[in-house]
């Protein structure tokens, strides 16, 4: 009789051993997954989060550049002395610009100007960079080719293809990106055309403006041939 209860207290005792493994087990197990799914969602928000930095700051920036884009419009206009060919030359509205003429019809430059954004640099200042440049030359188109292909540098080479005005499709003259021809440090996209006896030339400096150069400037760009 004792026999029989000595074993079943020792099957209690195995029955709450095992229990007490799989309990043990069963928390461990759960710890572990709440772990597992606490790190989880720990990184996934940190990932959200990033992920909606990055679109926030994504959309900010395309909003900002669209804002920049609108609010160039309506576009200026300057318009030039009939003698040197009623020049008319729309540009955004956000820049400024100043334009020389000379009345008497002598020198080498008849027109000159001179556009940026906000302020427009020194003209005297051999650094300054602008958005645009303008000018009618009191020379002939083939005169100033030859002095362009006089000054060309070898090592820095242009790269000149024939182009015409959009308003102006009859007056065709070149086109050419690389060293401009009024100084030796400063690069650009040069448009020259033949303008009656004189020459016109349009050029952006750098590249930054090239854009609103290919947009706005010469799409607008009208002249009296």
């Amino acid at each position: 009789m004792i026999k029989h209860n000595q074993d079943g207290i020792s099957g209690v005792v195995v029955s709450l051993i095992l229990t007490g493994v799989l309990l043990l087990g069963a928390v461990i197990f759960g710890v572990w997954a709440f772990m597992g799914r606490q790190d989880y969602k720990n990184h996934s928000d940190a990932k959200a989060a990033a992920a909606s930095k990055v679109a926030v700051a994504k959309n900010t920036a395309t909003k900002d550049k669209q804002f920049a884009e609108e609010s160039k419009n309506p576009l200026k206009t300057y318009s030039g002395p009939q003698a040197y060919g009623s020049v008319v030359l729309q540009y955004p509205k956000t820049w400024s610009g100043y334009v020389i003429t000379n009345s008497s019809g002598s020198g080498n430059t008849l027109v000159d100007g001179y556009f940026n954004p906000g302020v427009v640099p020194s003209a005297t200042d051999q650094g300054s960079v602008f958005a645009l440049r303008v000018q009618v030359l009191n020379q002939s188109y083939a005169q100033t080719l030859s002095n362009l292909a006089s000054n060309q540098q070898p090592s820095k080479p242009r790269v000149t293809v024939p182009y015409a005005l959009p308003k102006v499709p009859n007056v065709v003259g070149i086109k050419f990106t690389g060293p401009l021809a009024n100084t030796s440090t400063k690069t650009g996209t040069t448009v020259i055309l033949p303008l009656r006896s004189e020459t016109l030339a349009i050029w952006t400096e750098g590249d930054q403006f090239l854009p609103d150069f290919n947009t706005y400037i010469l799409p607008n760009f009208s002249f009296s041939p």
